[in-house]
């Protein structure tokens, strides 16, 4: 869970960020973010959308689609590993690395001093210049490891 100080935080990143580009932090777009900045669970649009409307009735899938594209073109948001189709953000920019979870599509942050300092291989450096090194880690989650070992009940 996401302590109140650090959505606070992420939400006072996004009212700067607004200032600077003149963009206007209207209600919709700070619930939007809110939502986002207030868990780890890296959600899709579709669950930003529901939990949203729970507060803003009147909002539309398409607002949440254009303000998540609009947070990330300003780098307030990244989106991260697309499993299943489905797009999923994070609203931590802090330097950190993902566990991605091939069955059931957990996604989990961590930081690593050896995966920070990893060497842009030449081959990458020559396709252009490169902002960021993150790294995506594929595996099954604990949780679907111990489901794959119960024995199956007849």
């Amino acid at each position: 869970m996401i302590s109140r100080d650090q959505t606070a935080k992420r939400v006072a990143a996004f009212q700067a960020v607004c200032r600077i580009h003149g963009v206007k932090a209207t209600h919709q777009r700070m619930e939007i973010l809110r939502e986002l900045a207030g868990t780890e669970e890296h959600p899709d649009v579709e669950t930003i959308y529901e939990r949203v409307r729970r507060r803003i009735p009147a909002i539309s899938l398409d607002t949440v689609y254009r303000t998540l594209r609009l947070l990330e073109e300003k780098g307030v948001i990244r989106r991260v590993g697309s499993i299943k189709d489905r797009t999923r953000f994070d609203a931590n920019t802090e330097r950190h690395h993902h566990f991605v979870c091939a069955q059931c599509g957990m996604i989990g942050d961590f930081t690593s001093d050896v995966l920070d300092r990893f060497p842009v291989p030449r081959e990458a450096a020559q396709m252009g210049s490169v902002d960021g090194v993150y790294v995506e880690l594929r595996g099954r989650c604990r949780k679907c490891q111990m489901e794959a070992k119960k024995p199956e009940k007849r």
